[in-house]
């Protein structure tokens, strides 16, 4: 994909809404995918060139929320939300679970573009690596949520997934309890510490050759913990 032409990713459920979108960024020079619903829009969001994603919340399945939630375990792409919810409590909880700006419907499509044009610029369409992660006998494809060890598919629920996700994203760096608290299960969570020992272990004991002698999941002891590769 050529920087002077930026894909755009449209995750909207509402058909015309998504149509006039699309055609006012080729209008503008971008190229557009579309999508109408969260879960094939994170496909898409790692399989393509993407450059920017613009998001409803209120979407069918998993919700624009969940969306962003997933998406930032493993991408720094901009994402604008653009969203019939103009409530301050949901702007807040958008901005704080990793989206970039906030535009309510109805909008102008000059205010829509202006924004575009912002977000570009202030993340210079830099990509992120493709996904996938090795350690060991492990491999994970955060895009496709696979995990694998020894060639054989392993089974994690959905916050162990979450929770890997993280860590993984985080390569290297001590994590508090709090961070991961947050980033996993939310701001109403960052004082329950005893969920990362239950899920740490989990981890362990799927993906560790010795869950009592562990090499990649680590504790730092009185902060955190760390993944190292």
């Amino acid at each position: 994909m050529s920087t002077s032409s930026p894909h755009i990713l449209v995750v909207e459920d509402e058909p015309q809404i998504r149509r006039l979108i699309c055609e006012a960024l080729r209008g503008e020079g971008y190229t557009c995918g579309e999508s109408s619903n969260a879960q094939d829009a994170l496909a898409l969001a790692a399989g393509n060139d993407v450059a920017l994603v613009l998001l409803d919340l209120g979407l069918p399945g998993m919700s624009g929320n969940e969306f962003i939630q997933e998406l930032r375990t493993w991408s720094q792409l901009p994402i604008l939300i653009l969203s019939a919810r103009n409530a301050e409590d949901d702007k807040i909880g958008a901005l704080d679970l990793g989206a970039d700006d906030y535009l309510a419907k109805p909008f102008g499509i000059g205010e829509l573009l202006a924004r575009v044009r912002a977000l570009l610029r202030r993340h210079g369409q830099d990509q992120d690596a493709a996904p996938t992660f090795q350690f060991g006998d492990v491999h994970v494809d955060l895009s496709r949520r696979i995990v694998c060890r020894g060639g054989i598919e392993v089974h994690l629920t959905k916050m162990e997934y979450r929770l890997l996700a993280v860590m993984l994203a985080n390569s290297g760096k001590v994590m508090t309890h709090r961070r991961l608290l947050q980033a996993v299960w939310g701001t109403g969570h960052t004082e329950q510490a005893h969920y990362l020992r239950i899920y740490l272990g989990r981890l362990r004991q799927k993906l560790e050759v010795d869950p009592t002698q562990p090499k990649f999941f680590l504790t730092e002891t009185g902060v955190g913990y760390r993944f190292q590769s």
